[in-house]
């Protein structure tokens, strides 16, 4: 085995076993306490007293409306055939 190897899979491939464990400890850090700064209760804009508004009725038109009346049908002569045989 070269030495090489050796330092590849003992030094190498920790790396990204520490970035790990450091991501975790990070993560489970207690976050810091935000300044008093800021008065904000963290709910909505909406005034309590304003009821949601409601959709109106459907509009008429668009591609699940009435069809179309057809147009009227025209009759075109139809050509006599000659039933007589020479």
């Amino acid at each position: 085995m070269d030495w090489t190897t050796f330092v590849w899979m003992f030094v190498m491939l920790k790396i990204p076993i520490a970035l790990l464990l450091w991501l975790v400890w990070y993560a489970i850090q207690t976050p810091e306490p935000e300044t008093a700064d800021d008065q904000d209760d963290g709910g909505s804009d909406r005034r309590h007293g304003q009821l949601p508004r409601h959709p109106g009725p459907p509009r008429r038109g668009g591609p699940h409306a009435s069809p179309l009346p057809a147009p009227p049908r025209v009759r075109t002569a139809a050509r006599s055939r000659d039933t007589t045989r020479d």
